[in-house]
């Protein structure tokens, strides 16, 4: 399943970026909202909210020093 952003203008459909595949597929489409600003660059990438910002977990999660150690239960499987 593949998801592909189009602006539809009443008539037609302009894609936003390539189709990935090739071949007959059935599609359906949905139309989540208007575009509020019709004079925006359509183009331009979507703004990620605040709380998938990259470093929101700095100093939050940390990992073991011996994370890749390997495991003693593992021990067998792995000679």
């Amino acid at each position: 399943m593949y998801t592909i952003r189009a602006i539809y203008d009443g008539n037609n459909f302009e894609l936003l970026q390539p189709i990935p595949v090739k071949g007959n597929y059935e599609v359906f489409i949905t139309f989540v909202e208007p575009i509020k600003n019709e004079t925006a660059e359509i183009n331009q990438p979507l703004k990620l909210p605040r709380s998938t910002a990259l470093g929101i977990w700095k100093d939050k999660v940390w990992i073991s020093d011996d994370f890749n150690a390997p495991l003693e239960d593992m021990k067998e499987y792995m000679e």
